[in-house]
Formats: structure tokens, sequence, C-alpha cells
């Protein structure tokens, strides 16, 4: 676990609210992004991003998600069905969590003991950055899961 401050990033970004039991509908907005860079003629830099805002950790409460995707430019027009944005810098606690998505809740347990520990005050906004993705074997997820702090 560490304390860092991720630069600013462009995104390709599909934003909705959304609850828990929803997530898993929202899988295949991952394709489509990487459908809209290649009609756009876009450079990916990173990983697939899920940012959540205003999560509580009450599964029935219904938050924002951005389903995002880096990019090397921001396109100067576009009338699609997604959005473009720079983020700002990104102040946050971060753990690699390795191995199923059932398991995340573990590793967001961790980092929140270590935010209590040292009283930190988190900002409502959580990202998870997809390094590896492996449907076939969720032991070989890899996740990078940040929370934001101030």
């Amino acid at each position: 676990m560490q304390i860092k401050t991720v630069k600013p990033i462009n995104f390709l970004f599909y934003r909705t609210e959304t609850r828990v039991a929803e997530l898993a509908d929202l899988t295949l907005v991952a394709r489509d992004l990487f459908k809209e860079v290649a009609a756009q003629d876009l450079t990916v830099t990173g990983p697939m991003h899920w940012h959540y805002f205003g999560f509580s950790g009450d599964e029935s409460k219904t938050f924002t998600l951005e389903i995002a995707l880096p990019i090397a430019d921001l396109p100067q027009e576009y009338d699609g069905r997604f959005h473009f944005k720079r983020t700002e810098p990104f102040r946050c606690v971060t753990i690699t969590h390795e191995g199923s998505w059932y398991q995340l809740p573990k590793s967001y347990g961790k980092l929140m003991e270590f935010v209590a520990k040292k009283n930190l005050t988190t900002n409502s906004i959580n990202r998870e950055l997809y390094i590896n993705v492996d449907f076939k074997d969720s032991e070989a997820n890899v996740t990078e899961i940040q929370i934001g702090i101030n």
C-alpha cells in the first residue's frame, strides 16, 4: 500500500448512474470504447479504468460510474456516444489486488484500515485499473485499486 498522486490523464469515457448489482451488465462498454478509439483513430495509453463517484459501500444505493480508457490526445470535435476529459491530479492510497474480483472487498478493507491508521480523509472517489483481465482464470486478474484522499 502506498500514498501517491496520479498525474492528469486524458480519457474517453462512458458515464452512468448504477448500483453494484448492475455492474456486470456494463462489462461490454469496454469493448465499445475500444471500437470508438479505433473509429476515431486515437491511441490508447493505458489499461481500462472504472471510476466510482459517491459510492458509500451501501450496495443498494446508486452512484456514478465512469468506464474510462486512457488516450493520448483529446479530439477537438466529437459528436458521439461517449465523452472526453482530462483529469486533475488524483491523490490516493493504492494497492494491487491479484486474483478474483469477488475478493476485492478484502483489498478495499485493507486500504480503509490504512486510511484510518494514517488519519487520512477519503473524497468519495475510487478507481479500479484493470491491469490484466482473465475471464477463464480469475486468479490471473490484476487490479490496481485507488481510493481518493484529500
